[in-house]
């Protein structure tokens, strides 16, 4: 015999504040990857901080609200993680240097001024994909299991 969980509907302040919280958790998750160049931070701590944000919408609402807001299959957005992450490692042999051999400059952007870009900002964006997707994949995997 199964046991069905039915959704508590006097949820009002969880669900409240949830979509304001996550806000601010997806702003300093966005804040650790840009940071993680120089200080601690990158795409591993942002993905992680990331997917809490998302789990936070699951426990709030549930799988189905999750799905409308973002219509992702995680296993898809971890394969392109790894995509990006091998690419740009291996982008490095094009150029006959050694494998994770990175390349920087810096750029007058408009709204940031003098701004140091690095290629491994692309394999740490690859690395975010691949920790939000797994962990993801893992969380609907437990939470979809009687």
């Amino acid at each position: 015999m199964k046991k069905t969980m039915k959704k508590n509907t006097n949820d009002v302040i969880l669900e409240s504040a949830t979509t304001f919280i996550t806000f601010i958790i997806f702003l300093f998750a966005v804040y650790l990857f840009f940071a993680g160049h120089y200080t601690p931070g990158g795409g591993f701590i942002g993905g992680l901080v990331t997917a809490s944000a998302l789990v936070l919408i699951l426990l709030a609402f549930d799988i189905k609200t999750l799905r409308q807001i973002l219509p992702f299959d995680y296993k898809m957005v971890t394969a392109v993680g790894m995509l990006i992450a091998v690419l740009t490692a291996s982008g490095a042999l094009l150029f006959n240097v050694p494998f994770f051999t990175h390349a920087h400059g810096y750029f007058d952007l408009p709204l940031f001024g003098k701004t140091s870009l690095h290629t491994a900002m692309l394999f740490d964006l690859g690395v975010y994909f691949v920790v939000v997707g797994v962990t993801m994949t893992i969380i609907q995997t437990i939470g979809e299991s009687d």
